[in-house]
């Protein structure tokens, strides 16, 4: 079987561990029809594969057209709202990577959450960690200003907020930014 000249695996597995890359790991199965469908369809799957290339680019961008950093979510693995909260910022544009986890006291430690901070579920995207149920937009913003900070929370889980949508009443929250020190300020008003 023949191979790429600077990589070991053949050229069929090569390209689609590329093409699940290129697609952000987004879904395999995606990445899979790409590759199979390079292969037995040729020019018009390779222009199938590019215009998707380009979609999701174009989605993970934001409003100032900086591109989106991967984000990493950790949450309990039975955690409604926490998934909800996903898929929200899914939407928005980010790529995200669940790691499901019952040791989610570690976990905010290792990114330096105060504990009156504390909310179901903590992400990390660039160098910033988000703690809680933070709207999308206010990530982007986040990332677009890039403020010297550990990151933003929402501390506990605010009905209303992103992922605690469940028809009651919608509660007014803050959403904070945090430093090292574990210093807050008022980073918008919900």
């Amino acid at each position: 079987m023949s191979q790429h000249a600077d990589s070991p695996l053949p050229p069929t597995r090569r390209a689609f561990f590329l093409a699940a890359a290129q697609l952000g790991l987004a879904s395999f199965a995606t990445a899979a029809a790409t590759v199979i469908g390079t292969r037995s369809l040729g020019a018009q799957a390779a222009a199938t594969r590019t215009a998707t290339r380009t979609a999701t680019r174009t989605a993970t961008r934001t409003a100032a057209g900086d591109a989106l950093p991967p984000m990493t979510v950790y949450k309990d693995p039975n955690c409604g709202c926490c998934t909800e909260w996903v898929s929200h910022v899914r939407k928005a544009g980010f790529v995200v990577t669940v790691r499901d986890t019952a040791d989610m006291s570690s976990v905010k430690a290792s990114f330096g959450v105060p504990s009156a901070l504390e909310s179901c579920h903590t992400a990390r995207v660039g160098a910033y960690a988000i703690e809680g149920h933070v709207p999308a937009d206010l990530i982007q913003k986040l990332i677009r200003e890039k403020p010297v900070a550990r990151g933003l929370a929402v501390p506990g889980m605010p009905q209303g907020s992103p992922g605690m949508e469940q028809g009651a009443p919608k509660d007014a929250y803050e959403v904070l930014l945090f430093d090292k020190a574990g210093k807050t300020r008022v980073f918008a008003s919900r």
